[in-house]
């Protein structure tokens, strides 16, 4: 299927060249997706359409830059807690952390967002968010409160803890592969930054919705007079679920000493748990556990995906990507502070609109060649710059990030859809907030 690469034509469609035709799929693109007047789905797939037809890419170019391993993980994980679910144990968690904190509002969200940063540190940030988004549609549904600011919340609270560590976003372990960043190196430059980046976004997050949130004595009662184990309507399932979903957090740790890809890791515990529930069922029973298992994949979020990897797959290979990058660098004319905050801006606004992957994988090799120039020593701070604007920036917007697309889809499905620009709108001068703060952060660290 992966033959060998085809060569950048001169000319595409009437006559035009691939780098203009391709940015002009892409701005319609997401021009369309920004209107939400038609599903962000068919609008990602007919731009891949438009993407191979124009003849910016080879269909098999198309397939290779589709990123399977996101997809997979998405999928595989997917299929876990829809099976996970029918045990009852999120109903469970909703109603014991309502009551830990009396089903206080407020403190529902400071304790979701404490909880998904801290696991998306640990696993990742999709895997996180995966788990928590269903916790929060529960509990805001039985204090009769409107979901998005905990949905909002959860969504940055995912990125910011996943920049804390090597195995927490993409990015991440891109950045680190290619340059032998370990987990500690991670740890000791990433983490204190992101735990500021989180303490202080909280204030803003308070101040527009925490301080407003309320919710009646009456429900509050009601929540609090639920017996949380009275949810569990199926302790078998939650056992064996709980075992699978344990195994595959597992895997995801020791992913790397394996040699194992997310994707492998979370697909193979779906088939794992798809197996302990058909055991001792017949084959029609087997068959309608798989299709309802299936039936609650956010088929939506992986087609768009799809569609959304393919387009700037396209953008990617007619040169606009890498001339962005060396331009960014050409500007700085190799003076380090400069190219280390020029790198941190860049990538932040950029990966608000477009998927992060392709542009780090663009700017990985453009900062290594930099070495003559700003100094071997250096790099390691332009790589925290490139870490830092890629994770964070991922918040901008609603397709900045996967985790953002993931928490979307579930919104919608649950019949309170996030809309792309009052989200951009509110999220994006945030997000502008905690670069601000990395800026900050970089010079006194590593600039003075």
């Amino acid at each position: 299927m992966h033959g060998a690469a085809h060569p950048v034509a001169t000319e595409v469609l009437f006559g035009l060249g691939p780098l203009l035709v391709s940015l002009a799929i892409f701005v319609l693109t997401y021009a369309v997706i920004v209107t939400e007047r038609i599903n962000r789905a068919i609008v990602a797939l007919l731009g891949a359409g438009v993407m191979i037809m124009s003849g910016v890419l080879h269909q098999t170019e198309a397939v290779q830059g589709i990123d399977f391993n996101t997809i997979g993980l998405l999928t595989g994980m997917m299929v876990i807690v829809a099976i996970t679910q029918k045990s009852g144990v999120f109903q469970y968690v909703a109603v014991r952390s309502a009551k830990l904190v009396k089903a206080d509002p407020w403190g529902l969200m400071l304790m979701l967002a404490v909880v998904t940063a801290l696991f998306s540190a640990l696993l990742d940030n999709v895997t996180t968010v995966l788990l928590v988004a269903p916790v929060a549609l529960l509990i805001t549904d039985a204090l009769r409160i409107s979901p998005y600011p905990y949905l909002f919340t959860i969504i940055f609270a995912s990125n910011i803890g996943g920049s804390a560590t090597l195995i927490g976003d993409p990015p991440n372990i891109m950045i680190g592969s290619a340059v032998g960043l370990t987990f500690n190196d991670f740890v000791l430059n990433m983490a204190p930054i992101a735990l500021l980046v989180f303490l202080l976004t909280l204030l803003p997050i308070w101040w527009f919705w925490g301080r407003k949130l309320h919710a009646s004595p009456e429900q509050r009662a009601q929540v609090m007079a639920f017996d949380e184990r009275a949810a569990i309507t199926d302790p078998l399932l939650l056992k064996q679920s709980l075992a699978v979903t344990a195994l595959t957090i597992a895997g995801f740790v020791f992913a790397h000493a394996l040699g194992l890809e997310p994707a492998t890791i979370a697909l193979f515990g779906a088939a794992l748990l798809l197996l302990i529930r058909a055991l001792g069922r017949d084959a029609e029973q087997q068959s309608e556990l798989v299709h309802k298992s299936f039936a609650e994949v956010e088929w939506v979020t992986i087609f768009f995906f799809v569609g959304l990897f393919i387009v700037v797959a396209g953008v990617e290979k007619a040169g606009a990507l890498k001339l962005a990058a060396e331009a960014l660098v050409s500007f700085t004319g190799g003076e380090l502070a400069l190219t280390a905050y020029v790198i941190l801006w860049a990538s932040a606004i950029i990966s608000a609109v477009v998927d992060n992957i392709p542009f780090v994988a663009t700017m990985i090799p453009v900062i290594q060649n930099l070495g003559p120039v700003v100094g071997a020593a250096n790099l390691e701070t332009l790589w925290w710059a490139l870490a830092l604007g890629a994770c964070l920036g991922g918040n901008g917007s609603l397709v900045g990030a996967s985790a953002n697309l993931v928490v979307a889809g579930f919104a919608e499905r649950s019949g309170q859809p996030i809309r792309f620009l009052p989200f951009m709108l509110g999220a994006f001068p945030l997000m502008l907030s905690s670069i601000a703060i990395s800026h900050f952060y970089i010079g006194w660290r590593y600039l003075t």
